[in-house]
């Protein structure tokens, strides 16, 4: 009887300690935006820009991300490059995998939705303004996945499938952001003028 009965503990010990594992590879990752790492650059290698046209102080640009190449990275080493310090974009194309996520208003956080396979970009948008002294993308996007639902969040992750098309316009007028202290987040603020 007792050989049994340690088989069956330590079955139950291997259950439990499973469970225990499952939960933790499952829990929600949650990302602040004022405390989050900063974003990566040089993770889009392939991209490639030009500029469509100049009307008066509006300059207008097409970026298109290669197969792998990370588009909030990217999108944020273009603007630091041109000196961007207001813009808006819209884009569509194909991605490989992409993290996205929802606000959690009681922790002041983002939970992370991940898509580790390929998906659809069916919708791209987004505008850039100064925190920090820095021009920062703000991007929110819809992805349809293979049953065809489409899902949506704020933009955090989003690796080029065969194509990103993005349209960017550059305006004049330098947009700036401020921390709100209610919900932890840089938000414009059209009063500030540095």
């Amino acid at each position: 009887m007792r050989p049994a009965f340690f088989k069956r503990l330590a079955a139950t010990a291997l259950l439990v300690a499973g469970t225990a594992l499952a939960a933790q590879a499952q829990a929600p990752e949650y990302i602040s935006l004022t405390t989050g790492k900063p974003v990566q650059l040089g993770k889009a290698p392939g991209l490639k820009v030009k500029l469509l046209s100049t009307s008066g102080p509006v300059k207008t640009y097409v970026l298109i991300f290669a197969k792998g190449d990370e588009v909030v990275s990217g999108l944020t080493e273009f603007a630091q490059k041109h000196n961007v310090k207001s813009a808006h974009y819209q884009a569509i194309g194909d991605a490989l995998s992409a993290k996205v996520g929802i606000f959690d208003y009681d922790r002041k956080a983002f939970k992370v939705i991940p898509f580790p396979d390929p998906i659809e970009v069916t919708s791209l948008t987004g505008d850039i303004a100064v925190y920090n002294g820095k021009p920062v993308a703000h991007t929110h996007v819809n992805l349809a996945t293979f049953d065809g639902l489409i899902h949506g969040g704020h933009l955090f992750e989003l690796f080029s499938g065969p194509t990103i098309e993005l349209i960017l316009k550059v305006e004049p007028t330098p947009l700036y952001k401020k921390l709100n202290t209610e919900f932890d987040a840089a938000i414009i603020d059209p009063e500030l003028t540095k």
